[in-house]
């Protein structure tokens, strides 16, 4: 079936076979990235269904020290819900757009108490404190636009219409080589580094050109008919970010 196929072509990359031609190599390459990233996703989508079974010690809305609690849930589409809803799909998920921007751009690393193990991200409203826990990051690249201001490309988080936004730079896509996630630098405030939604990923991975090796991380990207060396460094940050979600918790069980 397609998985066979699938690892017939991966036994062909990593044994080089003399019979793959260059173009093919770099086809299989990017073939097994992808699928690498949708399994990722896959994986993904298991820990949102157990996170349903995070062990919860709040009521919404309860009050500590003079200051109300809410806790709330990103996911790897970058679509928020309140961590409690049972159901995480589009139809249960914020869509009010002011409310968005003004929750998301508000997000920032909870370094302080003991919540900040199981909800490693806070976003500040007057007395109430939003605390939140993630698949991956909070922020969550949706897609590529052109910014109305600068007429250059911007990648949009909140929403894929620009809600919020950073200067895209094709030289600073990064890849995760073990699981095919791709990141790009993300506002300082949210930890410095972005995930790219796996849609976008996919697309992007079109471009990637790798090297004759069997990594699965692009040393390079075509972009505007331009090409970009990429170097991951934005990928440091991800071992200084806190423990995140059930994911995070979860990966070496699944």
């Amino acid at each position: 079936g397609e998985f066979q196929t699938f690892q017939h072509y991966f036994k062909q990359i990593n044994l080089r076979c003399s019979t793959v031609s260059e173009k093919r190599r770099q086809e299989l390459k990017r073939i097994t990235m992808s699928w690498n990233c949708i399994t990722h996703c896959s994986r993904w989508r298991i820990s949102c269904t157990a996170g349903n079974l995070f062990q919860r010690t709040y009521t919404q809305g309860q009050e500590v020290n003079r200051e109300r609690q809410y806790f709330y849930y990103i996911d790897h589409q970058g679509m928020l819900f309140l961590d409690d809803a049972k159901i995480k799909n589009f139809t249960s998920c914020f869509k009010e757009k002011r409310f968005l921007k003004f929750f998301l751009r508000a997000v920032k690393m909870n370094t302080s108490g003991d919540l900040a193990k199981s909800w490693p991200y806070v976003s500040a409203c007057g007395e109430e404190m939003n605390y939140i826990r993630c698949d991956d990051l909070p922020v969550v690249f949706q897609s590529i636009v052109t910014s109305s201001r600068t007429g250059d490309e911007v990648l949009s988080w909140g929403d894929s219409k620009g809600l919020l936004t950073v200067p895209f730079d094709p030289s600073a896509v990064a890849v995760c080589g073990r699981s095919g996630r791709v990141y790009h630098p993300a506002p300082y405030r949210q930890g410095g580094i972005g995930l790219i939604k796996s849609s976008l990923a996919i697309q992007l991975s079109a471009n990637f050109i790798f090297g004759d090796d069997n990594s699965l991380q692009p040393s390079g990207i075509s972009w505007n008919d331009q090409i970009h060396q990429l170097s991951h460094d934005v990928l440091e940050l991800l071992n200084d970010r806190p423990a995140l979600g059930r994911y995070a918790e979860m990966e070496n069980e699944l």
